[in-house]
């Protein structure tokens, strides 16, 4: 049985990785240029940056779903070729089967693998893992927003994935369920030490959750900066140093008006 402790690896080495696209004139569109990141395992990293500046595309590219101009990803020290269930991956549309109830979305990566029969239970651990404990034989139309995407994330979970890769899986939520979703994000990292790579808008997101955040610039992206959050777990938003760290952020993405806080970073 897939134990639901802790992952053994998820060590990400992204070097000089570039892609470009074909706009609609036939020509080049360069997303992301000479992106060098070091991931570590077990570590919580966030990346935001302006819309249009390669985030979502770098995730994919660590998922697989879509190949590189130039550079590399290695996954542990192994070049990631295509989709593997050791990435998983969660979009802000919780993408859940309709006609399959919780438990068996849960249980579609396991089956895809043949795995399912040999690993009989492990998908009860699983919806208590994300707190969905009542809801196994629910279909997706009967669940919240919030419920639907913790029935994403157990799904992305269920094959033990040495790294989680979230694209603003917290979005379309509301504000009060997208906080508690965040606590979940979080408790979830710390029962599995599962490596989380987050795409967001979000700011505040990024600082409530991550251990380094990485800003990219505008097109084509780079990195811009990456900060260290050494703020303790739990943290308070609106504790000084989280406010002053949040203030920080936005001054580099340059949407922060002059804000008199008396100190900077």
């Amino acid at each position: 049985m897939v134990a639901v402790g802790k992952t053994e690896f998820g060590e990400i080495s992204i070097r000089q990785l570039s892609k470009q696209f074909i706009d609609t004139d036939g020509g080049l569109l360069e997303a992301l240029s000479e992106v060098d990141l070091e991931i570590e395992p077990g570590e919580f990293v966030s990346v935001v940056g302006p819309s249009g500046c390669g985030k979502s595309t770098m995730l994919r590219l660590i998922a697989g779903l879509d190949s590189a101009t130039g550079g590399e990803i290695l996954l542990d020290g192994e070049s990631v070729e295509g989709p593997h269930y050791t990435r998983g991956l969660v979009f802000q549309d919780p993408t859940l089967f309709p006609w399959l109830t919780v438990r068996k979305n849960i249980a579609v990566g396991l089956e895809a693998r043949g795995l399912i029969k040999e690993q009989k239970g492990v998908i009860d651990e699983y919806i208590k893992l994300v707190g969905l404990e009542g809801f196994g034989n629910s279909f997706p139309h009967q669940l919240s927003g919030g419920m639907a995407q913790r029935a994403a994330l157990a799904r992305a979970l269920a094959n033990h994935p040495r790294v989680l890769l979230l694209d603003e899986p917290l979005g379309a939520l509301d504000a009060f369920t997208r906080m508690q979703m965040q606590d979940e994000l979080l408790r979830i990292w710390n029962e599995r030490g599962t490596t989380m790579i987050l795409v967001t808008h979000d700011v505040d997101e990024a600082v409530y959750l991550s251990n380094r955040i990485v800003i990219m610039s505008p097109r084509p992206g780079r990195i811009q900066k990456i900060i260290k959050v050494d703020n303790q777990y739990p943290r308070s938003r609106n504790h000084p140093d989280f406010l002053r760290l949040r203030t920080r952020i936005l001054e580099i993405l340059h949407f922060a008006k002059e804000i008199e806080i008396g100190y900077y970073l």
